[in-house]
């Protein structure tokens, strides 16, 4: 499934990310909470998010063929961030599918981004040494210190939903407005995540956020209905779809 991502002040959509979603026998859809787990325990993560990686940059190649040169964000867990060689499966998958690294986004956790160090940081590295963008998800839900954030050099920081929530109270936005100047310090872009109302779009555009996405804009959607989506975003960009 994708999700948009959209331009905070034009609503032109700037990218998407690809969510993981297991459809079960009787159609409904399991989250990523309850079979990932599953995934990591078993040893299958690798193949899993191997999979994925590629199904997203074959994605955004068909939509940058159809005119839409979109940003293309992946999911990786801990597990996935710690299997030697991980940069050069993201490297070979890239040439693969003929995708500009510049094109992809890798989001971890913060908490993930705290986790071993000595093992993530240059593995981040060698990322952006690719080319490949790094978005921070979750942000303000982790422990990591400001001398680690900047050692990360993260592109994007993600804001929590949990703190877009507070948005539609009087006073509520303190939060985010933290996490903002945060990043305008550290020259980072940031995205709110889980925007719902025209308030908190609105509140975060009053506190200079960059980008949004959330249900107020687009639910996650299968392939086959992006394309309709994207048509009508670009004919009236910053209306809820």
């Amino acid at each position: 499934m994708y999700q948009p991502q959209v331009d905070a002040a034009s609503g032109r959509t700037l990218g998407l990310e690809a969510l993981m979603r297991w459809r079960a026998d009787d159609d409904r859809l399991v989250p990523p909470d309850r079979f990932i787990p599953v995934a990591e325990q078993s040893g299958l993560i690798k193949e899993l998010g191997a999979w994925a990686l590629r199904c997203a940059i074959d994605q955004a190649v068909s939509l940058r063929a159809a005119g839409h040169p979109l940003r293309m964000a992946v999911n990786v867990s801990m597990s996935q961030l710690l299997l030697p060689g991980f940069e050069q499966l993201v490297a070979e998958a890239l040439a693969e599918g003929g995708l500009p690294a510049s094109a992809l986004e890798i989001e971890i956790t913060e908490s993930v981004a705290m986790q071993s160090p000595d093992i993530v940081l240059p593995r981040l590295a060698a990322l952006k040494a690719l080319g490949v963008g790094v978005a921070i998800d979750d942000f303000g839900t982790g422990y990591s210190s400001l001398s680690s954030l900047e050692k990360l050099a993260p592109d994007r920081l993600k804001i929590d939903r949990s703190f877009i929530i507070g948005l539609d109270a009087e006073g509520g936005d303190g939060i985010a407005a933290m996490i903002v100047e945060l990043a305008r310090s550290l020259g980072v872009k940031v995205v709110a995540e889980g925007v719902e109302t025209v308030r908190q779009q609105q509140r975060l555009q009053a506190l200079g956020c960059h980008e949004m996405q959330g249900y107020l804009f687009a639910k996650p959607m299968p392939v086959d209905e992006l394309p309709v989506w994207l048509a009508q975003a670009a004919a009236g960009p910053g209306r809820p779809a």
